[in-house]
C-alpha cells in the first residue's frame, strides 16, 4: 500500500479486554499513540502501563460520554448477538468521534439479503448501521480468529479429544495479525471506506487445528465430531451462554465452506500473515 499520512489524536479502545482488543491496545501503545480503553470495570482490566483504562458500559449508552470525550477515532468490537442498543451507542461514538474501525466478519455475504447464520447476520446488520451513523468507517471483515481454539483448553488438556460440532473449514487467522491491521486503519489515512477481508495463510478444519495443537505440546491431540444435542450439552456445562449456544450450533449447521486466502495482511503490515501453527506453538502452555 502506499504510504499513508500519521493522523494523531487519542484513540479509544471498546472491547480492549478482549483476545484482539488486548493487543490492538499493546500494538497502539508501542507506536506511542495516545491509547485508552474501554472497561466496564477499569480495576480489573489488567492492561499495559501507558493506557487510560476509563468506566463505560455498551449496555448503557449513558455512561460512555466521559470515555468518548477527547477521542477522536473508535476501535469496535460489538460482543453481543444481536444489535439491540447499538444504534444509540453509535449516536454517541458519531457526537465525539470522526472515524471508527469494526472487527466483523469474513462471512458477510452483501449480495444476500440475509446471511447464511445469526453471527454472521449480526455483522452484517452492524455494518449498516455503522454506514449510516455518518462517522467515517472501516471494517476489518476477520475470517475465524485463532483465539478461539482457547475454548478446547480444557478438553485437551483432559482427554487430548475434543468434541463438537464440526465447521467448514477456514483459513484461521492470528488475532495479533488483526490487532496489526486495525492498528494501521487507526493511525493511518487510506482506509475509510475499505472492507479489508483477513484471513490466515492456510485453510484448515476443526480436525486439522487440534492435530496441530496437539503437535505443538508433543501429545497427539483428535478432534471428535458429536451430534448436535451432545455438542449442546457440553457446551453449556463449559459454562457457555445459552443464546451464543445457539448462535454457534447455528453456524456449524449453515455456515458454508470457503477456501478463501487474502493477501491483505501483509499488504497493509509488510510481512506475512502468521500461521495456526506458530499460534499453537506459542499457546501450547493453555493446553498441557
Amino acid at each position: 500500500m502506499a504510504e499513508a499520512e500519521l493522523i494523531m489524536g487519542e484513540i479509544l479502545v471498546m472491547g480492549a479486554t478482549g483476545n484482539v482488543g488486548r493487543h490492538v491496545v499493546v500494538q497502539l501503545l508501542a507506536t506511542d499513540t495516545a491509547v485508552r480503553a474501554l472497561a466496564r470495570e477499569p480495576e480489573l482490566a489488567e492492561l499495559p502501563e501507558g493506557v487510560k483504562v476509563v468506566g463505560g458500559d455498551l449496555t448503557r449508552p449513558d455512561t460512555l460520554e466521559g470515555a468518548l470525550a477527547g477521542s477522536d477515532t473508535v476501535f469496535l468490537i460489538w460482543p453481543f448477538l444481536t444489535t439491540e442498543g447499538a444504534p444509540a451507542v453509535l449516536e454517541a461514538i458519531a457526537g465525539h468521534a470522526r472515524r471508527i474501525v469494526y472487527l466483523s466478519s469474513s462471512g458477510v455475504n452483501e449480495d444476500a439479503e440475509r446471511q447464511t447464520d445469526p453471527i454472521n447476520q449480526l455483522h452484517a446488520d452492524m455494518e449498516r448501521l455503522i454506514e449510516r451513523s455518518g462517522v467515517e468507517w472501516t471494517f476489518l471483515r476477520s475470517n475465524t480468529i485463532a483465539s478461539n481454539a482457547r475454548g478446547w483448553a480444557e478438553q485437551i488438556r483432559t482427554t487430548h479429544v475434543v468434541r463438537g460440532p464440526d465447521i467448514a473449514a477456514t483459513a484461521v487467522i492470528h488475532e495479533r495479525d488483526v490487532a496489526a491491521v486495525a492498528v494501521h486503519a487507526l493511525t493511518d489515512d487510506g482506509h475509510a471506506g475499505m472492507k479489508h477481508v483477513l484471513t490466515g495463510p492456510q485453510v484448515l478444519s476443526r480436525a486439522e487445528q487440534v492435530h496441530t495443537i496437539g503437535e505443538a505440546i508433543g501429545h497427539p491431540a483428535r478432534f471428535e465430531k458429536v451430534p448436535v444435542e451432545v455438542a449442546r450439552q457440553r457446551m453449556l456445562a463449559d459454562g457457555r451462554p445459552p443464546a451464543l449456544v445457539e448462535a454457534l450450533l447455528a453456524s456449524a449447521d449453515t455456515r458454508p465452506e470457503s477456501n478463501l486466502i487474502t493477501s491483505t495482511v501483509e499488504e497493509i503490515i509488510g510481512a506475512p500473515a502468521r500461521t495456526f501453527r506458530s499460534w499453537a506453538e506459542e499457546h501450547a502452555d493453555s493446553f498441557r
